[in-house]
């Protein structure tokens, strides 16, 4: 049985910086990732047999812009509809903002689609390294 948590009472932050790195969403660091869901407004993080096993967040302003990152799951558990569970949940909690907004792994777009998200046309971002994040598919060549 899944246990859905939102608080951060009790998070293992080297257990969660292995998830991240088999999701795959790469390596980030314990201390880093304390930080950054300490400053999420949403945040969730899913357990079985007391393994964590998903986790999602949002970062979010009250009203006008929510931002969805960080899902990542366990390649163990995906393929089980806990992706779509775990952006569902995060949707809700999102709700009532004028704009969510998200970046996908490149090749995941289909899958939020299927939320209602579409492609922006204006969208931009600086990159701490633009070469890596190009080779990775997330910004267009210069």
């Amino acid at each position: 049985m899944l246990v859905w948590k939102d608080d951060l009472a009790g998070v293992d932050w080297q257990e969660l910086s292995e998830l991240y790195r088999l999701a795959p969403l790469g390596d980030k660091p314990p201390r880093e990732l304390e930080l950054v869901f300490g400053n999420s407004v949403f945040r969730l993080f899913v357990y079985d047999a007391g393994r964590l096993v998903a986790t999602g967040r949002v970062l979010a302003d009250g009203r006008d812009c929510a931002y969805l990152c960080d899902i990542a799951i366990l390649p163990s558990h995906q393929g089980q509809c806990l992706g779509k569970e775990m952006v569902g949940r995060l949707l809700r909690l999102s709700s009532g903002h004028k704009k969510i907004i998200l970046y996908s792994v490149p090749d995941k777009e289909a899958f939020y689609q299927g939320f209602g998200f579409r492609r922006m046309l204006t969208a931009m971002a600086i990159f701490e390294d633009p070469a890596a994040a190009t080779t990775k598919g997330y910004l267009a060549p210069a």
